[in-house]
């Protein structure tokens, strides 16, 4: 089956799951943070760590050097968008949040496949990596609803 026979949801379900069967999450978490802002900070540190553990060869610098740049920029583009000075200005950077986002969790999938002994802590990242490019999706897709329909607030 090729990735174009399958959905999205699907083919990031085969590269997760293993033989144990799907998991939504690997620890329930009752401390969830609200604040993106201090999410996103926590999880460009998270990527700092998982990518301090990848063994260093030829292969995997690029990957780390990468992995590092887009998830801890994610975090960057946040605070850069939360002191926008115009609706534009933070719809810009909400995207480029969203994007980085997207781009750490291909980046992950990369990093299991130089280093598949690290796919447990990798798939812990993805997942967050996949909710902050769902929330950042959402927040731009809004606003440019908003700015298309501007009476329907």
């Amino acid at each position: 089956m090729t990735k174009s026979e399958i959905s999205g949801d699907e083919f990031a379900e085969a590269l997760w799951n293993d033989a144990t069967g799907p998991m939504i999450r690997e620890e329930p978490n009752d401390n969830r943070v609200y604040d993106l802002e201090e999410r996103t900070a926590r999880f460009g540190e998270a990527v700092i760590d998982f990518a301090r553990t990848m063994p260093q060869n030829a292969v995997t610098n690029r990957i780390v050097n990468q992995l590092v740049g887009a998830g801890t920029s994610v975090g960057a583009n946040y605070v850069e968008a939360d002191d926008a000075v115009s609706k534009r200005e933070f719809l810009k950077s909400i995207g480029t949040c969203k994007k980085e986002a997207r781009e750490t969790k291909h980046l992950l999938r990369m990093a299991v496949r130089a280093a598949p002994e690290l796919k447990s802590e990798a798939r812990k990242l993805w997942l967050e990596a996949r909710e902050l490019h769902l929330i950042f999706s959402k927040i731009w897709r809004s606003g440019k609803n908003e700015q298309r329909n501007p009476d329907n607030k």
